[in-house]
């Protein structure tokens, strides 16, 4: 039988091949009839003949073009599309011809937005895009790709704002203090391209976007700065915030000219009729692959959530805490007093890191449901934070792993013969897009044996936490099995964790 590493591993990569750019694009797209070919999104049909034109900005959108490319073939007339600095080289480099363009393709690509900053490159790729979409007309369909990153790939300041009075002014709210919520409002406000400016440029054409979602929740108008979604903010939310941060009387000519200009309130619905918004890839889509592989290996399977996020430390306790419960259930003992003062620190924990939409009171019920006959898998996604004090190597994922590991060990050695001992337990924790931090590690795995197994030789676990060195800690382990190597995987989804727990 397959040990709980393997099965952990083969659900991590089960997740991340569903939202992987050419499954994901022919799931979501066909193309079908030959008299009067028609172009089939998710249910819906559109009418094509050589009037189709491709447009794409994001992480992953050189494996999406790729794919949509081999779908639609002749029909498509020309595309643009705007991907990172050196994307092409690395996914030369890592053998992943299948994410890139054949050689004498219709789509030309422009690399740009080096550090994901947006610079020149970028500013002139999403000229290129600019102008491709003024110049549609009423018959022609419009495809729109986008995924996380996008946003710095398509810097086009509405003129005569010049690309570093824009970005000055972001540094500065910045250093200000300002959340990136309202950055991305100020950038949007000030931007040609961004909140909905992209759809309204390409008017009267049909716009459909598909959607590859990296953020919490999948909102529309967030992602990329939405480029085809309605604004929700108006320019008076932009005023608001350049007020509070005092920047209102400190800004440079051109900004001022722009905010004098601009109409007052957001675009209407109605005004984008025109667009079909379709999101084709998320970390909730990726999680649901999970279970169904999960269930078909024996595991009784819930999802906790798809919006975990908040500091590493917090979180890891949560994870804890919940495995502890589930090995009480195992024993029986989760009636008990441990129980009850496990289920009691649960639910405040939750209640103090406020994850959106987490019912964690029914959870707990879904959970005491599950009978002790079969083992149990917990899922869940989103995006933790790390706060920074060391030198060390590591990433968010690694140092999730490292802490719940850390925190079962404790546990175990305070209750008496505490709960986790007698259950066999895998965390593993990775970002889908096979990246962790500055290593080539995209998580890690951590189990109780492996903690006492450190502490037997006398590494200082807790040394290495306090100095964000996790990656460190790991490769200290038999061939880095404990590390999650994935190399580049041309998606994005956030990041994946998977709990396994059988008595």
């Amino acid at each position: 039988s397959m040990s709980l590493h393997e099965h952990a591993l083969s659900l991590f990569r089960s997740a991340v091949g569903v939202v992987r750019p050419a499954p994901m694009l022919k799931r979501a797209v066909k193309l079908q009839g030959d008299e009067c070919p028609q172009l089939l999104v998710k249910g819906r049909a559109f009418p094509v003949k050589r009037n189709l034109y491709l447009v794409g900005f994001g992480k992953a959108v050189l494996g999406m073009a790729t794919a949509a490319e081999e779908i639609l073939g002749d029909h498509l007339v020309r595309g643009i599309i705007n991907v990172p600095l050196g994307i092409q080289e690395s996914l030369q480099q890592a053998g992943m011809q299948e994410m890139l363009l054949k050689p004498h393709s219709k789509i030309q690509v422009i690399e740009g937005a080096k550090n994901n900053l947006p610079d020149p490159e970028a500013l002139k790729g999403a000229v290129a895009i600019q102008e491709l979409a003024e110049g549609l007309t009423a018959d022609d369909l419009l495809l729109v790709l986008i995924s996380g990153g996008g946003s710095a790939l398509l810097p086009a300041p509405i003129p005569p704002i010049l690309l570093e009075e824009k970005e000055k002014l972001t540094k500065m709210l910045a250093s200000q203090g300002a959340a990136i919520q309202e950055l991305n409002i100020v950038r949007k406000t000030l931007s040609l391209l961004k909140g909905g400016g992209l759809a309204q440029l390409a008017y009267p054409a049909q716009v459909v976007s598909l959607i590859l979602s990296d953020v919490i929740g999948d909102p529309l108008d967030i992602i990329a700065s939405g480029p085809t979604a309605a604004s929700s903010h108006s320019i008076q939310d932009c005023l608001q915030i350049l007020t509070k941060y005092n920047l209102l009387h400190n800004l440079p000519k051109s900004v001022e000219t722009v905010l004098s200009r601009s109409p007052s309130k957001p675009t209407a619905a109605e005004d984008y009729s025109h667009v079909c918004n379709i999101i084709i890839g998320s970390n909730t889509l990726a999680l649901d692959e999970a279970k169904h592989q999960a269930e078909r290996l024996g595991y009784a399977t819930l999802i906790l959530s798809t919006a975990i996020c908040g500091e590493v430390g917090h979180i890891s306790r949560l994870y804890c805490q919940l495995i502890q419960l589930v090995c009480l259930g195992f024993t029986g003992l989760r009636e008990g007093p441990l129980g009850h003062k496990v289920r009691g620190n649960l639910l405040q924990l939750a209640a103090e890191l406020e994850i959106p939409g987490l019912n964690l009171a029914e959870f707990l019920q879904a959970l005491q449901r599950l009978g002790p006959e079969r083992p149990i898998c917990i899922l869940a996604g989103g995006e933790t934070t790390v706060q920074l004090q060391g030198t060390g190597k590591g990433g968010r994922n690694q140092e999730l792993a490292l802490r719940v590991g850390l925190g079962l060990h404790r546990a175990q050695a305070t209750e008496v013969s505490g709960p986790p001992g007698r259950c066999e337990i895998i965390f593993l924790s990775g970002g889908t897009d096979g990246q962790d931090g500055p290593t080539e590690a995209a998580g890690a795995f951590c189990s109780l044996e492996l903690v006492d197994e450190a502490l037997q030789e006398g590494l200082d676990v807790e040394a290495f936490l306090s100095n964000n060195d996790s990656y460190t800690f790991f490769s200290q382990f038999q061939g880095g099995h404990h590390l999650l190597v994935t190399g580049l995987t041309g998606t994005n989804v956030m990041d994946i964790q998977v709990i396994l727990i059988r008595a």
